[in-house]
């Protein structure tokens, strides 16, 4: 959605929180903004990938029942993960139960071990994929050509349900661009903590 809505506390926010009362809080405490935490993206990817299909508002309400699910997304404990977990969260009501991607997950945990046994970190990895832009919010876009290119790797690696599109839901979320509207309060104040903020992997 294009444009703004107005917050609760009257200023404007980007469209798409009009969809659900809750997105206000997420919209402003975590939307777009750096993260470099390897169990933060690890989930994020994750919950995008669970979100292929569905609303995003489903997700985050059983977000909490997924991280108590799948060991609070630590990739090293989920790549343990063997049938009877999988039978396990196959019959738990709190989450999105679709086998392919629950198998999605424990797959792409192995391959999130591996990775950052070979690049040192996920986030570092992630993170090399910054596109070196500022681009303006507006059109809303499903794709980019970071998201193309980082799907694209993360699929030779052997990841799933990490399409251009998933990965460009997440590199939106998790600051690695910042898709704000034009307009919408958050906009200078998630420039400003990207600006602040040191990619993992940078030269100091």
């Amino acid at each position: 959605m294009n444009g703004t809505v107005p917050g609760p506390d009257g200023r404007p926010r980007c469209g798409w929180c009009a969809a659900a009362p809750e997105f206000f809080a997420y919209h402003d405490a975590e939307w777009g903004f750096p993260v470099a935490d390897d169990r933060r993206l690890f989930e994020k990817i994750c919950l995008e990938s669970f979100q292929s299909g569905l609303s995003w508002r489903t997700i985050l309400a059983k977000r909490e029942n997924f991280r108590t699910a799948f060991a609070g997304f630590d990739f090293d404990a989920v790549a343990r993960f063997d049938d009877t977990d999988v039978a396990r969260l196959m019959a738990d009501a709190g989450i999105v139960r679709h086998r392919g991607k629950i198998a999605a997950v424990i797959n792409n945990a192995v391959r999130c071990r591996a990775l950052v046994a070979e690049e040192g970190s996920f986030a570092a990895f992630v993170w090399s994929f910054e596109p070196q832009e500022d681009r303006p919010a507006a059109p809303v876009r499903a794709t980019s050509p970071a998201s193309v290119a980082l799907s694209a790797e993360l699929k030779r690696r052997g990841w799933r349900f990490v399409g251009p599109t998933t990965v460009h839901a997440f590199l939106q979320a998790m600051g690695l661009v910042n898709e704000h509207a034009e307009g919408c309060a958050m906009r200078p104040v998630a420039a400003a903590a990207r600006a602040a903020f040191t990619p993992p992997g940078a030269a100091a």
